[in-house]
C-alpha cells in the first residue's frame, strides 16, 4: 500500500501539524485574532462532511504535514503518534498487528482479517500485509475508535482508520521535500497538481525512502535495515456536469527494503544444544542471519542474501458521485493487488533454526453503492450495499535444518466473498437533541482451498479444503445532546463483528486449520466534546466492551513443543480517554492526550505453554478466566510548538513525546515489553516572503533503548528493537 494511516485528537491537528504546513506553503495571512484559536477540522467519518467537534464518536485526526514532521513513513510507526493505538510488528517483517482500545489480533500470517479496518480514499484493505508501504501525499487520516458495524465497507470490532489523500487542485501547484538523516537515511517526496482541460484536473505524486540501516551482523559487521521503497499515485478529477463528479485513483509501489533485524534475548544453544552457544545480545544494534543452500534454492534467494523483501503493489479506484434532487448517489469501484516475496531470519543468527519465507499473491476487488439524503431537514440518512471478493495464494516456508534436519512448507489458496446491506438515520428532535440508529446485515464466506503441509518435500498433511461463514447483524444506537453551542455530550451502544478464520502456519497438525469462530463485540460508550473558549478544546470518552468469542492466540502441543493456534474466549474491556488542545498565547500551541484501559478474560481455557515446552505432545490446560488481557494499560502523549519571527524569518520550535506502558506477554515475563518514553524535536526556519523552509530534527531525542515486540521461535528468544536517536535536516519547496 502506498498511502496510509495515523491519528491524534480530533482537535490536535492544529497543535501537532501547523509547523510544517506554515513552512511548506506560501506565507499565510495570519490575522492576529486567529493566533490563539483552535482550528476547526472537517472530517467525513460518517460519510459526509462535518466538523469533528460535531461528531458524537471518539474520533482522532492527523494531517499529512504532521506525518512529515514526525518522520512517519510506514504504518508501524503510527503508535507513538496516536492515543490508544498499538501497532505491533511481526518478527521484523512486513506485517502489522493493530490494536485499538485493547481490541487486537496477533497474527503474522496473511489470511485472517484484522480487528481494525484500514481504508484509503474509502477503499478497504482487508489483508493486513497490504497496509505496508510508503505514507505520502496524505491530506488527513481519521481514526474511529470502537466497533464499526454500520457505515464502513468491512465490519470490525476495534475501529477504522481512514486515509484521505490530497486532491487535484484548481490552480497549478508543485512541491518538493527532501530529507537527510543519520545512517545515510534519505527521503524525498514531490507532487505536481493543477487543471488539465475542460473541467479535468490532475495530480501526480511520487515518493522514495532509502538507507537508514543502523544494525550490524554480530559476526561479519554487515549492515541490515536499509529502506528501498518507492511509490507513486496519479489522480484525475473530472466534473462533466454540475451534478456529476468523478475521481480516478491509480497508484503503485515497489518495496525492496531489508528487514528490521532481531536480537537475542537469551543464549541460543544451537542445533538443539549440540552446537555452539551464541550469547545473548547486550547491544540492540547487533543481529544475525544465515541461509542453508537448500532453503536458498527453495525460495529463490542467493545463499548470502540478507533478510528482506521484494514486494510490488498497484491498484485503482473510481469514485463517482451523482447529485439528484435532494439525494446523493455514490459509487466506489476498486481493485488492489499485492505480490509479496519476503525472507526473514527469526532466530537472529547464522544457525538455521527459524528462517522463513512468504510468497503471496493477493487480489481484492470491491464495489460499494450509497444513497444518502442531501437536504437541511431534521432527518438525514444513508443506505448502501457493499460487495468484496479477495483471492490469496500463499506459500509459507520455514527452515529448521540445523535443529530438526528439515524444512517445512505450507501452501494454500483462500477465497473470501462478502456482501452487506447497511443504513443509518439521524433525527434531530430539537437543535439540542439528536438520535442515531443504524443496522447492517452481512454474509461473509472464507474458503481455504488446497491447504497442504510438507516437510522437506514429504507430505505431512495432504491437501484439503475447509470453510467458515458469518452472518452477523450489527449496528448502532446513539443519542447526542448539545446543551450549548460549544458542548456536545453523547452516549452510544454499538455492535461489531470480525470474521472467523484459519491458523495457516500450523505445519504438521490438522487442528491448525480447524476454523476458529467469529467474534462479536458490544460497546457501551459515553463521551463529551467541549470548546470552553476559542483557545481551548477538550474531548473525553469512557467505554465498556462486552467481548464475545474474542480471537486469542493460543497453541497446540506438537512433537517439538507448542505451535501457535487461534482459539476463542470471552472477555471484557473498559477504559477512558482524555484529549486537549490549548493555545494560551499567540504562537504557542499545546496538545495533550492520556488513555487508560484494562481487560479481563471471563471464560478462557488455554494451553499450558511451559508444560508443553518441557514435555512435547503432552497436552495440559490452564483456566485463565479472571486473568488480565495482556496489553499496555496506560498511554500518554502530547506536543508543544511555538512560532515567532526574527528579522523577516518565520521560526517554529516543536517537540512531541509519548509514553507506552509495559506490554505484558501471554508467553511469560521473559517476553514482557518494558515501558518506555520517546521524544522528538524540530526547528523550522524560512523567510516569511518565500516558499521554502529548512528544518532540523531529532527523533528519539534521548536515545531511549526500547523494544517493539518480544517472542520466541523454536529455541530462539528474540526481540525487535526500536530505532535509536537519529538526527537530520529537511528542505521543503512549494510553488
Amino acid at each position: 500500500m502506498n498511502r496510509l494511516l495515523v491519528s491524534v485528537s480530533a482537535g490536535a491537528l492544529a497543535a501537532l501539524c501547523s509547523t510544517t504546513a506554515m513552512a511548506q506553503q506560501a506565507p499565510p495571512e495570519r490575522a492576529p485574532e486567529r493566533a490563539t484559536v483552535v482550528d476547526e477540522v472537517i472530517v467525513t467519518a460518517q460519510r459526509r462532511e462535518q466538523a469533528a467537534q460535531d461528531v458524537g464518536i471518539a474520533l482522532s485526526v492527523l494531517s499529512g504535514e504532521s506525518l512529515i514532521q514526525q518522520g512517519i513513513t510506514n504504518v508501524n510507526q503510527l503508535q507513538n503518534a496516536t492515543p490508544n493505538l498499538e501497532v505491533e510488528p511481526a518478527f521484523g517483517g512486513g506485517a502489522a498487528q493493530f490494536r485499538l482500545r485493547g481490541v487486537g489480533f496477533q497474527d503474522y500470517a496473511s489470511n485472517n482479517s484484522p480487528t481494525v479496518g484500514v481504508y484509503v480514499n474509502e477503499v478497504a484493505y482487508p489483508v493486513p500485509v497490504m497496509t505496508q508501504g510508503l505514507i505520502f501525499d496524505i491530506d488527513r487520516v481519521e481514526v474511529l475508535r470502537g466497533p464499526q458495524g454500520t457505515l464502513y465497507g468491512r465490519n470490525t470490532t476495534g475501529g477504522a482508520i481512514s486515509f484521505v489523500t490530497k486532491r487535484p487542485t484548481e490552480e497549478l501547484s508543485a512541491g518538493l521535500m527532501t530529507e537527510w538523516g543519520s545512517h545515510e537515511q534519505f527521503r524525498a517526496e514531490g507532487h505536481v497538481s493543477g487543471p488539465l482541460t475542460g473541467g479535468l484536473r490532475g495530480r501526480l505524486a511520487v515518493s522514495t525512502e532509502q538507507g537508514g540501516a543502523w544494525q550490524t551482523n554480530r559476526v561479519t559487521g554487515e549492515s541490515l535495515g536499509d529502506a528501498d521503497r518507492t511509490g507513486a499515485r496519479a489522480l484525475l478529477a473530472w466534473d462533466p456536469s454540475e451534478s456529476l463528479s468523478l475521481l480516478l485513483d491509480v497508484h503503485g509501489g515497489i518495496d525492496k527494503s531489508e528487514n528490521q533485524g532481531l536480537y537475542l534475548l537469551s543464549d541460543l544453544r544451537t542445533r538443539g544444544g549440540t552446537g555452539p552457544t551464541i550469547p545473548a545480545d547486550k547491544d540492540r544494534s547487533k543481529t544475525g542471519w544465515g541461509l542453508s543452500p537448500r532453503f536458498a534454492a527453495e525460495i529463490g534467494r542467493d545463499v548470502n542474501a540478507k533478510p528482506g523483501r521484494d514486494n510490488s503493489s498497484w491498484g485503482t479506484s473510481l469514485n463517482a458521485n451523482l447529485a439528484l434532487k435532494g439525494l446523493n448517489l455514490n459509487s466506489i469501484s476498486s481493485f488492489e493487488t499485492l505480490k509479496r516475496d519476503e525472507y526473514g531470519d527469526w532466530d537472529s543468527s547464522a544457525s538455521v533454526e527459524a528462517d522463513t519465507f512468504f510468497g503471496s499473491d493477493v487480489d481484492v476487488m470491491s464495489q460499494e453503492l450509497r444513497l444518502s439524503s442531501d437536504n437541511d431537514s431534521a432527518l438525514t440518512w444513508v443506505a448502501g450495499f457493499y460487495y468484496s471478493k479477495q483471492d490469496l495464494n500463499e506459500r509459507y516456508s520455514s527452515d529448521f535444518i540445523d535443529i530438526y534436519g528439515t524444512y517445512a512448507q505450507v501452501t494454500y489458496d483462500q477465497k473470501v466473498e462478502s456482501w452487506s446491506v447497511f443504513g443509518q438515520a439521524e433525527y434531530a428532535f430539537t437543535d439540542q437533541l439528536k438520535a442515531i440508529f443504524g443496522l447492517r446485515y452481512e454474509e461473509e464466506t472464507r474458503e481455504l482451498e488446497g491447504f497442504g503441509s510438507a516437510f522437506g518435500g514429504a507430505t505431512a498433511l495432504p491437501p484439503t479444503s475447509v470453510d467458515t461463514k458469518m452472518t452477523p447483524l450489527t449496528g448502532k444506537a446513539a443519542l447526542e445532546f448539545k446543551p450549548s453551542d460549544n458542548m456536545l455530550i453523547y452516549g452510544s451502544v454499538s455492535r461489531g463483528a470480525k470474521s472467523g478464520g484459519f491458523t495457516t502456519y500450523n505445519t504438521g497438525d490438522r487442528s491448525g486449520i480447524e476454523p476458529f469462530d467469529p467474534e462479536i463485540l458490544w460497546a457501551y460508550e459515553v463521551g463529551f466534546k467541549a470548546d470552553p473558549s476559542r483557545a481551548v478544546q477538550i474531548n473525553g470518552a469512557a467505554y465498556y466492551y462486552d467481548y464475545n468469542g474474542q480471537q486469542v492466540l493460543s497453541a497446540v502441543c506438537g512433537a517439538n513443543g507448542p505451535v501457535g493456534r487461534f482459539t476463542n474466549a470471552d472477555s471484557k474491556i473498559y477504559g477512558a480517554e482524555l484529549e486537549g488542545v490549548f493555545r494560551p498565547t499567540a504562537g504557542l500551541r499545546i496538545s495533550q492526550n492520556i488513555s487508560y484501559k484494562q481487560g479481563e478474560y471471563t471464560d478462557f481455557v488455554d494451553l499450558d505453554i511451559p508444560k508443553c515446552q518441557q514435555t512435547p505432545r503432552v497436552t495440559a490446560f490452564i483456566d485463565k478466566s479472571g486473568d488480565e488481557i495482556p496489553f499496555p494499560a496506560l498511554s500518554y502523549g502530547g506536543s508543544i510548538s511555538y512560532d515567532w519571527t526574527v528579522s523577516g524569518f518565520a521560526v517554529t520550535a516543536e517537540t512531541n513525546y509519548s509514553y507506552r506502558d509495559e506490554y505484558p506477554s501471554w508467553l511469560g515475563p521473559k517476553y514482557d515489553v518494558e515501558a518506555y518514553w520517546l521524544a522528538n524535536a524540530s526547528v523550522t526556519v524560512g523567510p516569511e516572503d518565500a516558499n521554502w523552509s529548512v528544518a532540523f530534527w531529532a527523533r528519539n531525542l534521548f536515545d531511549q533503548d526500547y523494544d517493539l515486540t518480544r517472542n520466541f521461535f523454536t529455541s530462539a528468544d528474540i526481540a525487535q528493537p526500536g530505532r535509536p536517536r537519529t538526527i537530520g535536516a529537511r528542505l521543503s519547496l512549494q510553488y
